[in-house]
């Protein structure tokens, strides 16, 4: 798949031409910056972001203050829940004297994601009106009318008991898994929680075996409750990683530190091989291309609950920094920081949240790959959604029109050119696919990929997490022989 996709509305931007225009160059930039807008509404998109116009316009381009307001949050204005410091003492007194809800590992990882504005405008778990309007048409209805996306309910689950403590109680504490109180919910709302309803509408199925749902929503309350949300302090984990999670507002601050006139995240939750950076760094030349000056990368990791067999986020973490120190993705350009949300697996339905958050953070393009968010089924041998079909619901999805969606660009290894290159159908014998299945197959084996296919530095730290894995494994067989 191109990297561009064309828009049939291309001929619509010549409305916006000045009329005192004596060339054609700034209709053909215009033009070609239509073919990375996604929307088929684009016309309708220029209109509300003239911004984005004058972002490519020669004329103006040197008149614009660079600043990291390049895509406004949604809501118009970036959410923010932790409590000032001056009222902290007083807040948490009266969190003493709540009625208490006791949150899991992943209500936690929520507990961030709203706290600092990810979910914007979102201020708390949702109650019933915002959960239905996500669950039911994956968007929100402002007060002013307008839609803001929303595919996936963020919600807190709560047992008979809890509920039954709560009883008409209007505010209530959050407790972390470790006792500490670290925030409140107030003016709440409890309603039903259906759980059958909500798997079947966010995964299209209620298969056994999807790895959030087994978790979290199976284990979960009978019990839905919904508030304002009020966090005493940031979210933070102490597991040596808290410097990568960067906040929505400081990465708006950092893309305004270098100057970026364009941001374009990369998702991933997998460890960066060669055939990515191709991709990233081809698409920082097409940027450069269209006019701009400097467009940043965000590297930006999934840093919340992933299943069993995905690599955990401190080794991915370390090898992404091997990537960057071998000069595979240029530091200069290149802002690596750890994504706080819980990951679905839920494909075409999660991939909107996931460029939605990255609006919030400042991010004006974002790349999608093939089958984002998706997995294999769990109990067929199959993919559990087409592999297209995420890139194709970015390009329809209310709420998401100001973002420009770039799709992947399918690479693959080259054994004539013994690198990973963009993928050559009139060659396609002499190309190797290597899947995320395969590469971890190798890692597990001690066999070393082709060369070229990741840096040296960032295969021995995958090599490395699976010897320990297995010397692991083989320890607990021992005990287990000798218990026997």
């Amino acid at each position: 798949m191109s990297l561009l996709i064309r828009s049939t509305y291309v001929s619509h931007l010549t409305l916006y031409q000045p009329r005192n225009s004596k060339s054609s160059s700034f209709t053909n930039q215009i033009s070609f910056f239509s073919s990375f807008n996604h929307n088929p509404f684009v016309n309708l998109v220029y209109k509300r972001n003239p911004t984005i116009m004058q972002s490519v316009s020669p004329s103006s381009s040197s008149k614009m203050a660079v600043k990291s307001s390049l895509i406004d949050p949604d809501g118009g204005e970036l959410v923010e829940l932790i409590v000032p410091e001056s009222d902290i003492a007083a807040k948490k007194a009266e969190s003493e004297t709540m009625p208490k809800v006791k949150l899991t590992k992943i209500d936690l990882e929520w507990v961030h994601v709203i706290s600092e504005g990810w979910a914007s405008p979102l201020k708390g778990f949702m109650r019933e009106d915002e959960y239905l309007q996500s669950l039911h048409f994956n968007s929100l209805r402002l007060q002013n009318g307008t839609f803001v996306n929303m595919s996936l309910p963020i919600v807190l689950a709560i047992d008979d008991d809890t509920k039954q403590q709560i009883g008409s109680s209007q505010n209530v504490a959050l407790v972390s898994p470790q006792g500490d109180i670290i925030g409140s919910l107030r003016s709440v709302e409890i309603y039903k929680h259906n759980k059958e309803e909500r798997i079947a509408r966010t995964w299209g199925t209620t298969s056994p075996g999807l790895p959030y749902v087994e978790e979290y929503i199976t284990p979960s309350g009978n019990w839905l409750i919904g508030g304002d949300l009020e966090v005493f302090e940031p979210i933070k984990y102490n597991d040596g990683l808290d410097h990568y999670r960067l906040s929505p507002k400081q990465l708006r601050k950092e893309f305004d530190n270098r100057q970026a006139d364009a941001v374009f995240a990369f998702q991933l939750r997998n460890p960066v091989h060669n055939g990515h950076a191709l991709l990233m760094n081809d698409t920082r030349k097409r940027l450069l291309d269209m006019g701009y000056k400097n467009p940043i990368l965000l590297l930006h990791p999934l840093g919340g609950f992933t299943k069993a067999d995905d690599v955990p986020l401190d080794v991915r973490m370390e090898q992404h920094s091997k990537v960057l120190e071998d000069g595979v993705l240029d530091p200069e350009t290149t802002i690596v920081s750890i994504f706080p949300s819980p990951m679905h697996y839920a494909g075409p339905t999660e991939v909107q949240w996931h460029a939605k958050a990255r609006i919030n953070a400042g991010a004006n393009f974002y790349i999608v790959g093939r089958d984002p968010a998706g997995m294999g089924h769990p109990t067929e041998k199959r993919d559990l959604y087409d592999p297209d079909h995420g890139k194709k619901v970015l390009s329809m999805a209310p709420g998401l029109e100001k973002l420009n969606i770039l799709p992947f660009r399918v690479a693959a290894y080259d054994t004539v050119e013994k690198k990973m290159a963009f993928f050559d159908p009139s060659r396609a014998k002499e190309f190797l696919f290597i899947s995320g299945t395969k590469m971890r197959t190798y890692a597990r084996t001690g066999e070393n990929p082709p060369d070229g296919f990741m840096c040296p530095s960032g295969w021995n730290v995958l090599v490395k997490y699976y010897e320990s894995l297995q010397e692991s494994e083989e320890s607990s067989k021992q005990q287990a022989v000798v218990s026997a």
